[in-house]
């Protein structure tokens, strides 16, 4: 295949201050879990962008000094000379692909817990630290200005040592002292570094121009700004920003810009369609002479060409989408459209940052498994033997077992029990805000249909004598799962009384289209995640009057951890959902609900004649039971492997049943110890040497 020339503007070159992208894609700066814990990895999870056609690739957030401690959360450090090998690896393998490296320093003064350092936090002005924990940080004076200046050139030095191309000054996200310097509810110091515009800018001013002092002989000086906090006059808005740009324009090698906080800059597909940001950052090509760099979870290059041909931006900023198909570029570049795997919007990846562990996506199960279990997002192991392989279920985890097997170069048979492949993702996809998720069933369907070796069979409901007839070596049983209708999840043990009543619900019932006729309706969410609340707009959408009951203090609270959480209160409250918190489900008769408090004995009794719980699920895993219930007839049929997989297995999330069907599928046939460390454990570790 060959490039498409609307695509060739994609391709062209971008002069950055002393250095040159060899294209316009740029891996903007993205958490991952990994960071300086685990160098190795990180490396070469950079290394894969490299390799897949991005012209830039960015660390995470890095540390400059033991006062800007982000633990628990593990980012970037260069707090001292130590700290730069773990560094110069990753730039070391993003340069072997002919990428620039670049690095996002930052100090984030009242947003850091300094848990592991110790150190006293601080910030424009006192204040307490903005996430929780119960500490204050200190006013800064003019000598911890000049500290914290002294501590960036430091670091930028070090960057440099390490082999960086791109050295970041941070202004984004409120997680940054210079941006918090900007910011008038933050910054209301009455010396040279506060008050009018003009003095909140003296810091960033600073510190952009000792950047290019130390560094900006060989490196480019990026900087990263939010053009908008959605908060008025209390926060950066657009107005400000325009004059902040205009103070600034030329000062930087290029502008790397974005809305914030996080949760505004990296919406879900549920929230922000491609391209959301573009009312809030295009302006800023019209003010600067300077390169441009924004991001809008881009997947298509048609939206690519627009935004550089109309002068918005010049280079394609990705985080999401890198994820999802680090080889995004390549494939634009070798006319392989078809083969892009987009990015969903789920934001799996973001919570790998958030609870502390490493980087995960729904659509790329090889991301944060580069270095611990070698995989490559476009490369498998080829087949071992003429083995032919069945695996029943076309959900997630089917889908991908299919699909990588087939890539292998195994004979695939895959039945699939309806006339519809997709299993969980196509009825999930189906929901409000959730269209994008198809994207997970669609790539593998599109890989899957012109592999000559994998045969797919519709409407096709096995037996375990079916399955022993057909005479393969191995069966995936990929059948996943169902909603329980009692109640019973994390915090009933026992089925509520009333739940075989006619007026109960499953959110299997309302992604059939079984939705309750009449209202009030009670939606009882022991999942916690973001089902619930889609299933609340679903019921609100027919015109009923819905009480959402969580058992957790928050509504949807795992969402915090994909960043949907504000943005989900904001939603039911605006459609009008009733909100209640901290309730058990007690029992219900057909017109009322007995909800009960999770602190105390208070019973709320709510008027209802439909009641939905989102609890838990059980694994459709009967065929797997029979199977084993036979197995001693396998060896006769010429099974010699039977494996359960996904939520057939254990019910879990889309990424968990994506990433189990890769997994087996890598592993199938593979040597002893080929796929992790030693002694069973199924990958590599960082070690400590003494």
């Amino acid at each position: 295949m060959t490039r498409d020339p609307r695509y060739d503007i994609l391709f062209e070159p971008v002069k950055i201050g002393p250095v040159t992208a060899r294209n316009r894609f740029y891996q903007v700066p993205h958490c991952n879990g990994m960071g300086h814990q685990m160098p190795e990895a990180h490396a070469a999870m950079r290394e894969i962008k490299a390799q897949g056609g991005w012209a830039v690739v960015s660390t995470e957030e890095c540390e400059i000094h033991p006062s800007g401690d982000v633990t628990p959360y593990v980012e970037a450090r260069l707090w001292d000379d130590g700290d730069i090998p773990t560094l110069a690896l990753m730039c070391e393998k993003v340069k072997a692909h002919g990428a620039l490296s670049a690095v996002e320093l930052t100090h984030n003064g009242y947003t850091a817990s300094n848990l592991y350092s110790r150190e006293v936090p601080i910030s424009p002005m006192h204040t307490p630290l903005k996430y929780g924990y119960p500490l204050q940080a200190r006013a800064m004076t003019l000598h911890d200005i000049r500290e914290y200046r002294r501590w960036h050139k430091n670091a930028a030095l070090r960057a440099k040592r390490a082999g960086f191309d791109i050295i970041y000054v941070y202004a984004a996200h409120d997680l940054s002292l210079a941006m918090h310097f900007l910011q008038r509810r933050r910054n209301q110091r009455t010396d040279n570094y506060g008050g009018t515009l003009e003095n909140r800018i003296r810091l960033l001013r600073e510190v952009l121009q000792d950047t290019k002092d130390a560094v900006g002989d060989t490196c480019a000086v990026a900087l990263r700004f939010a053009t908008e906090e959605f908060l008025g006059e209390e926060g950066v808005h657009t107005a400000e920003a325009k004059e902040i740009v205009h103070h600034l324009a030329d000062l930087p090698d290029i502008w790397d810009v974005n809305v914030a906080s996080w949760y505004n800059d990296s919406l879900t597909s549920r929230f922000g369609a491609e391209g959301y940001q573009q009312p809030f950052t295009s302006w800023v090509k019209q003010i600067t002479n300077k390169p441009v760099v924004g991001v809008g979870r881009f997947t298509s290059p048609d939206t690519m060409v627009r935004l550089i041909c109309e002068g918005a931006l010049d280079m394609i900023g990705a985080a999401r989408p890198s994820i999802a198909d680090p080889f995004l570029p390549r494939k634009i570049e070798t006319g392989a459209i078809d083969a892009i795997r987009e990015c969903i919007g789920c934001n799996i990846c973001v919570s790998g940052d958030m609870t502390i562990t490493p980087i995960r996506c729904t659509q790329n199960p090889t991301m944060g498994e580069e270095w611990r279990k070698g995989w490559h997002p476009e490369t498998m192991p080829a087949k071992k033997s003429e083995k032919r392989i069945l695996v029943v279920g076309a959900g997630p985890a089917g889908l991908e077992a299919t699909r990588a097997l087939g890539q292998r170069g195994y004979e695939v048979m895959l039945a699939e029990a309806t006339e519809q492949l997709g299993g969980r993702v196509l009825k999930e996809s189906a929901l409000p805000g959730l269209a994008e998720w198809r994207r997970v069933r669609d790539w593998r369907v599109g890989r899957i249909d012109p592999m000559p070796n994998v045969s797919v069979f519709r409407g096709n409901a096995l037996s375990a004598q079916d399955v022993l007839d057909i005479g393969v070596d191995a069966v995936v049983l990929a059948t996943g799962a169902h909603w329980v209708r009692n109640g019973i999840g994390r915090s009933l043990t026992e089925a509520f009384s009333g739940h075989d009543l006619p007026g109960v619900f499953t959110p299997d019932d309302l992604m059939a289209g079984r939705i309750p006729e009449s209202g009030p309706v009670v939606l009882y969410d022991d999942d916690n995640f973001y089902l619930a609340s889609v299933l609340a707009e679903v019921l609100v959408a027919k015109g009923l009057d819905v009480h959402f009951v969580s058992t957790e203090d928050t509504i949807a609270g795992w969402t915090a951890n994909t960043l949907d959480y504000r943005h989900i209160q904001k939603r039911l409250r605006k459609l009008g959902v009733h909100l209640h918190t901290g309730k058990t489900l007690g029992g219900f008769d057909g017109q009322q609900v007995r909800l009960d408090c999770v602190w105390s004995d208070d019973v709320l009794a709510l008027p209802a004649t439909s009641l939905v719980t989102v609890s838990m699920r059980l694994p459709n895993d009967s065929l797997h039971q029979e199977l084993l219930a036979r197995q001693g007839e396998w060896a006769a049929a010429g099974i010699g492997q039977v494996q359960c997989i996904g939520d057939a297995l254990a019910p879990g999330l889309i990424v968990h049943a994506v990433y189990a069907g890769h997994r087996f599928a890598r592993e199938f046939e593979a040597d002893a110890g080929e796929n992790g460390d030693s002694d069973g454990v199924p990958f590599k570790r960082v070690r400590h040497r003494f």
